[in-house]
């Protein structure tokens, strides 16, 4: 057996998958879907081939031509990697497996009508990086194999549904067009469903695959942009007016890195229990509604996810171990791109807020240095465990570090090079220095390139942050342990990135009362900016101050976006102490009357946080 990744089964010395064309009925009333894959290969193969899965029934695996079955057989299941699908081969290019998912799908969240915003229609969506595509569909699950994909979707019609693909057609489903799943023909073609197709005809890696379906409404809001939400006038008014300079966005962006290549560039605002701020889906991004902060801020938040319609989606990391070639990339795109539209001194903050990302993230793996590497060896480790701002922050670091050295516009033109070259592929950190020592001669002698991409924590060349908004605010931070309050006057025009780069810069030794004294000047514990909101309450609870405890548990159970559950339950459960071990059990008593509104993943992110500090 050759690995071509540590997450997947998926063996080298088989064919890779070209194409996957799905059928989906969706259950609502049992939260599972009963499907079929027709699977095709690059080349035909005899023998074993291995397929990753997790927590999939599989009912039966046959030739499509001559309908006859193909043997398989389900390997034990790894905590990791799921169960091996292996299916015996004889001479097929093709083979169609009829399988059910499961209501505990890694990839996949049910909400009931109570759970969404109208209260009236039940609502499911994907969310598949790191190594969740398994969870939804038989499949090589490694970002080293890139697909093609067709899908029907047999939905309620009271319900739409979007995919991160192009929409073929929304029709009434047709006879025996269902005769291989587990459903049966009659469900299929039962009064009071529909049928929606899509069509993904560029390559990309399973991870990117995404659905949901609900009541969804949409808004135009530029040439190549529909936002999409639930079917809530307001939500879907107040998500035009944030995301209304998205083409501005994208123009920027093909001004950068070249041409847009995924046609159009949609927006999904998901439900609050969405586990992530953005999610880089090609043609369809999804979002978290705390992206809408009603000043138009939240644009960052698709300038990023923009940014990975080059560097990740066009080109992608092999493997997770080289994640920082998607995040770093885009980190630093998304910098250039705000830079030029929202301004030099919105994307200085972004780089301090993520300077302090940097720094906590090297602190959290001081014990573990080897995820403070950009590439790293993640045998026997689960990905979702060990996500952290470093591919993040130290990727764009590095870039940043190159662009200093040669220029601006040498770096400017080396990077439309390296995504013309690469773009609709897979490559790992070798092949991007071995490209960047080509392009750039001589590189190597002016940067230590093996010191930024294996060395552990930061390189002695980082380019710490240096405006006069980011040193004004450090300043400011800094003075807060002798009581000094800032004037209304010096906080003016920070906005939400501002009071979290202050917030998040305050000093350990700070007192509760001076906490307290803050927040009845600016109300932050109540702030309607998410990261505001828990920068302050992930302070107040870090030195024991327990006035907020109340807004700790609405947040908790408000949003389910990993970014604001991870620091809270932490700052909660860290600590030692009688009153530590209160807040223990105050931990666990939200976590059990949360957790169906969590997704999965991130009920998997707060169990070991809660495991970690029993």
């Amino acid at each position: 057996m050759a690995p071509v990744d540590p997450h997947s089964f998926t063996d080298s010395s088989q064919p890779f998958t070209s194409h996957i064309s799905l059928s989906f009925y969706f259950d609502f009333s049992s939260s599972v879907i009963h499907a079929s894959a027709l699977i095709s290969l690059t080349n035909p193969h005899s023998g074993h081939f291995f397929l990753d899965t997790r927590s999939l029934s599989i009912d039966s695996i046959i030739d499509p031509q001559s309908k006859t079955p193909i043997p398989f057989s389900l390997s034990d299941d790894d905590p990791i990697k799921g169960r091996q699908l292996s299916v015996c081969l004889s001479n097929h290019s093709s083979f169609l497996v009829t399988y059910t998912t499961s209501p505990s799908s890694s990839a996949l969240q049910w909400l009931n009508p109570l759970q969404t915003f109208n209260k009236s229609h039940p609502f499911v969506y994907t969310q598949c990086q790191a190594i969740h595509a398994r969870a939804v569909f038989p499949c090589q699950d490694t970002p080293a194999v890139r697909i093609r994909y067709s899908a029907r979707l047999n939905i309620l019609d009271q319900l739409s549904a979007v995919m991160a693909a192009q929409h073929v057609e929304r029709r009434c489903p047709a006879d025996n067009e269902a005769e291989e799943l587990g459903c049966g023909n009659s469900s299929w073609s039962a009064p009071g469903r529909v049928v929606e197709e899509f069509v993904m005809e560029q390559p990309v890696p399973p991870y990117l695959f995404a659905f949901a379906i609900g009541e969804i409404g949409k808004r135009e809001v530029g040439p190549r942009t529909r936002v999409y939400a639930e079917a809530v006038p307001e939500l879907l008014d107040a998500a035009a007016r944030e995301f209304a300079g998205t083409e501005d966005l994208i123009r920027q962006g093909e001004r950068l890195f070249g041409e847009y290549e995924w046609e159009r560039f949609d927006l999904l605002v998901l439900p609050p229990s969405f586990p992530v701020g953005g999610m880089e889906n090609p043609r369809m991004a999804f979002l978290t509604p705390t992206v809408i902060k009603g000043d138009a801020s939240g644009a960052q938040v698709v300038a990023h996810e923009l940014a990975h319609s080059w560097t990740g989606n066009l080109i992608t990391n092999k493997t997770n171990e080289h994640f920082w070639l998607n995040e770093g990339f885009s980190t630093y795109a998304e910098r250039r791109i705000v830079e030029v539209v929202q301004g030099e001194e919105r994307a200085a903050l972004n780089t301090g807020i993520g300077w302090r990302d940097l720094n906590e993230a090297v602190e959290k793996f001081s014990d573990n240095m080897e995820f403070t590497k950009l590439i790293n060896n993640q045998e026997g480790i689960d990905p979702d465990d060990v996500y952290s701002p470093v591919p993040y922050e130290k990727g764009f670091q590095f870039l940043l570090r190159i662009e200093r050295q040669v220029g601006r516009p040498t770096f400017d033109e080396f990077l439309k090079k390296y995504i013309a070259t690469f773009k609709f592929k897979s490559i790992d950190s070798k092949t991007f220095i071995d490209f960047l020592k080509a392009n750039i001669p001589g590189v190597e002698k002016q940067i230590d390139l093996k010191l930024w991409t294996e060395g552990t924590g930061f390189p002695p060349d980082a380019c710490k942050p240096d405006s006069s908004v980011y040193n004004m605010i450090m300043s400011l931070a800094s003075e807060f342990v002798d009581g000094r309050i800032p004037r209304e006057d010096e906080v003016a025009d920070w906005q939400g990135q501002g009071w979290e780069l202050y917030l998040r810069n305050l000093p350990k030794s700070i007192k509760a009362s001076q906490l307290r004294a803050l927040d009845l000047r600016y109300s932050l514990s109540e702030s309607k900016d998410y990261e505001v909101k828990v920068a302050f309450l992930q302070r107040a609870l870090s030195i024991g101050c327990r006035d907020y405890h109340n807004e700790v548990e609405k947040t908790l159970k408000e949003v389910g976006r990993i970014l604001y559950l991870r620091p809270l339950y932490t700052a909660l459960v860290q600590g030692s102490g009688k009153e530590e071990e209160e807040d223990k059990v105050f931990a666990k008593r939200l976590f059990s009357e949360a957790r169906e509104l969590y997704h999965p993943i991130a009920q998997g992110v707060i169990e070991s946080i809660l495991a970690k500090h029993q």
